[in-house]
């Protein structure tokens, strides 16, 4: 590739601030942003930024967005990057430019108008979002938690529930939430709301107890997290039900209306329903003028690039790429775009640099789950020996929070990761351990 214009500084635009974009935006703007030789622009709706596999545990209230959000303007202050608030609305690949939609205040009121920025590079980092199926009621009717602002949404209208419930209690009534989805973020989100619950119950509130909750998760394939081993799936479910879970595989969903699930079988009433069932990129994505498969991903080439586009990229959640190795499918998760941010750093760097672009190849580390304090269990693959090991309980604990330490790592450094460690560390012996607002 030709590089731009060098009369003036390349601009780098990312749009997206989840794990893989602002990872890459920090390894840019520390390579090119420091030293002058490209302009790094980090684009989000948001103003903050929650590692997304901790968003059950906002739900729950276990842990305190406040305490572990991260502030981008801040951040990119320290990094070597720019930030712009503003959310991706459309794209000229002639003009090379993109357009921010018009951005509104907390009352609802235009801000700021459309914007529109240049480009020399473009990175696509949006994510994706649960995936409806085109069933109807799912997003009038269920809580989703794709965002921090979605996971407080259902974390105040739990406590609420409660909060009715410990005043109005009758004999043998029981709060009874329904969750779609087997997969990781439905299972750990049932064992920590009854770790809530166990929560709510030491803090003295009036006629709740562990009975108190009664949690339905409905998956549709043959075993929740159907991605682990069959053995660990079957623990995790045997922990699930002790708890008090009633999980239901091989289970459709047919219909949701207001407090209400339809299956095939039978008719559930929910006091409050969370659908966490498949993975969907944002509709506009298919709008332009890229190709994109039928859940809206992005097509991309082995060097991260989207198909026929020297310039623009696409990483995490929101692209689609077959590994070559396993001809499956990159998985969308925090471990893929983690690896995708550093091999698109990479690749961008060695254009200013004239070398060969270097191909992604997925390294799939293992998987873990951990449900609250009840249980942590996963299996994590050595490539040294091509064996899955499969650990549990308190090393499976350490290794789990480990993973949310190397994104903090890459965003912070070791000095200051190793003081937000300590601060998280007293906070936890000084401040109650559910958040009650």
């Amino acid at each position: 590739m030709i590089l731009p214009d060098c009369t003036k500084c390349p601009d780098i635009v990312i749009v997206g601030g989840g794990a893989g974009g602002l990872e890459l935006a920090t390894r840019l703007g520390h390579a090119l942003g420091k030293k002058q030789l490209a302009r790094i622009t980090l684009i989000d709706p948001n103003r903050i930024h929650l590692w997304k596999p901790l968003l059950h545990e906002v739900a729950s209230g276990s842990l305190d967005t406040g305490r572990e959000a991260l502030s981008y303007r801040a951040h990119s202050a320290e990094n070597h990057y720019y930030f712009r608030m503003g959310a991706f609305q459309s794209l000229d690949k002639n003009a090379q430019t993109i357009t921010l939609a018009p951005l509104l205040d907390h009352h609802g009121k235009e801000l700021l108008g459309e914007r529109t920025l240049p480009y020399d590079f473009l990175v696509i980092a949006i994510g994706a979002r649960c995936n409806d199926f085109g069933l109807e009621g799912v997003r009038e009717n269920c809580f989703t938690l794709d965002t921090s602002e979605e996971a407080e949404d259902f974390h105040l209208s739990f406590l609420n529930r409660f909060l009715k419930y410990s005043e109005e209690a009758h004999e043998n009534e029981k709060v009874q939430i329904s969750i779609v989805g087997g997969g990781a973020t439905g299972v750990e989100l049932a064992a920590e709301l009854y770790n809530a619950v166990d929560r709510l119950e030491q803090f003295g509130i009036h006629q709740i107890h562990h009975q108190s909750l009664n949690i339905t998760l409905i998956e549709a394939t043959g075993r929740i997290l159907p991605f682990m081993p069959e053995n660990l799936s079957a623990k995790a479910e045997r922990t699930l039900t002790d708890l008090g879970v009633k999980v239901l595989t091989n289970t459709a969903v047919k219909g949701v209306s207001a407090n209400k699930i339809t299956t095939d079988n039978e008719v559930f009433d929910a006091d409050l329903i969370v659908w966490a069932a498949g993975v969907k990129a944002p509709k506009f994505l298919s709008e332009l003028d890229l190709p994109t498969n039928r859940i809206n991903q992005i097509e991309i080439t082995p060097t991260l690039q989207v198909k026929e586009e020297e310039n623009i990229y696409a990483i995490g959640d929101c692209a689609a790429l077959i590994d070559a190795v396993t001809s499956k499918p990159v998985p969308a998760t925090a471990q893929a775009a983690h690896q995708m941010a550093e091999v698109c750093a990479h690749n961008i760097e060695t254009i200013f640099n004239g070398k060969p672009l270097r191909t992604f190849q997925y390294h799939d580390h293992g998987t873990l789950i951990s449900l609250s304090r009840f249980q942590t269990l996963g299996s994590l693959l050595d490539e040294i020996f091509k064996k899955n090991w499969k650990v549990e309980g308190t090393i499976a604990q350490w290794i789990y929070a480990s993973l949310y330490r190397q994104h903090q790592l890459t965003l912070h450094g070791p000095w200051k990761t190793f003081w937000i460690m300590l601060t998280g560390f007293i906070e936890k012996r000084v401040k109650p351990k559910l958040k009650l607002y």
